[in-house]
Parts: C-alpha cells; sequence; structure tokens
C-alpha cells in the first residue's frame, strides 16, 4: 500500500514520555515500560467495497449510532455538553470492554474530504490507585481508495495494570472488539 498514512504506535509515544515532567509522580519509568511492552499497540484494519468514506465517518463520529451496530459500548455521556457528533477538543466518557465509562478526549478531527484520509484520535482514562489507572489512546484513519473501495484503519494501545490481563487472553478479546466495531459500522454505513 503504497503512500498509505500511518496511524502513530501510540505505545512507542507512550515509552518516551517523561514521568518527571507528564503523568503520574508515584509512577516510574522503567513500570510504564514494562506495561507498554505488555500491552502493545492492535490494530485492525478492513478495506470494503460499495461504500463511501464520508458513510463510514458518520457512523463513526456520531456516537448516537454506535450502540445500534456495537455491543460492546455504553453510558456514553457529554459530561460539559456538546455531542453527540464527535469534534476536535470534545470531551466525552463511554463504558467498554467491562470498564466503567472512561473519560475521553477527541484529540484529532479531521473529516475524509476528496483525496484526503478521515483522521480521528481520542484519548481514554480512568484514574485511580497504579492498580485501576488506565490511558488508552484509539486512533482512526478512515479513506477512499480506488475502486470504489474504503479502507478503514484503527489503532489502540491499553496502557495499565486493568488492559493486562484482557491482552493476554486467547482469544484476545480487545482486538476482537475492534474488529466487531469495524464490521458493524461498515455493515451499517452499507445499508
Amino acid at each position: 500500500m503504497e503512500d498509505a498514512p500511518m496511524v502513530e504506535d501510540a505505545a512507542t509515544r507512550w515509552r518516551t514520555h517523561d514521568p518527571r515532567t507528564h503523568g503520574h509522580p508515584e509512577d516510574d519509568h522503567a513500570a510504564r515500560d514494562r506495561l507498554a511492552r505488555e500491552v502493545p499497540a492492535r490494530h485492525n484494519e478492513v478495506i470494503v467495497r460499495g461504500v463511501t468514506a464520508a458513510a463510514v465517518w458518520h457512523y463513526l463520529t456520531d456516537t448516537s449510532t454506535w450502540e445500534s451496530y456495537y455491543d460492546n459500548v455504553a453510558d456514553i455521556s457529554f459530561p460539559q455538553g456538546g455531542g453527540p457528533v464527535l469534534r476536535d477538543g470534545l470531551r466525552f466518557s463511554f463504558g467498554t470492554f467491562g470498564f466503567p465509562p472512561l473519560d475521553a478526549h477527541v484529540v484529532e478531527f479531521q473529516a475524509p474530504a476528496d483525496g484526503v484520509p478521515g483522521r480521528l484520535s481520542w484519548t481514554a482514562k480512568q484514574d485511580g490507585t497504579p492498580e485501576e489507572r488506565l490511558d488508552v489512546p484509539h486512533a482512526w484513519l478512515v479513506e477512499d481508495l480506488p475502486g470504489g473501495r474504503v479502507r478503514v484503519l484503527t489503532q489502540e494501545t491499553q496502557i495499565g495494570r486493568p488492559a493486562a490481563e484482557p491482552a493476554r487472553q486467547t482469544p484476545k478479546p480487545m482486538l476482537n472488539g475492534h474488529q466487531a466495531w469495524l464490521d458493524g459500522f461498515v455493515a451499517a454505513a452499507s445499508k
């Protein structure tokens, strides 16, 4: 796939994160580095015909549609107002994978346009003790391809002890859950 935009590896970004200037002061860099290696970035990708990036983008960014095609999300809210359509800088929360609602913040939002892929990224966090803390950077890329095809790529890293056990399970619940999310909104957009 020549010239395909890359989604930055959030785990790599995290491993270069300096705890002296960011994050929780009681954490040490070596412990976070070990967790990042144990819970690497996961990615899922689909390339489909018969749908447009704009149609897929609607189902990805309009959170009021999520529960209609994805059964692993609940309790979507917008504590500071806004929504249900995501936009740059928006704060929202949602529950997934059995975690209580995570505080999320949209950090990148670029709708797809002619020759320009759509890019959406958010960070989701759960604060608490080191056993409870979770940091989840999640990125999406949606682009029209030649031949009436669309590529959707998602990459997520779950950093923290609550994510370590699911990462070791087989089958992989996070990987399979994200594939179900992709398949769900592509099917919804294809109707």
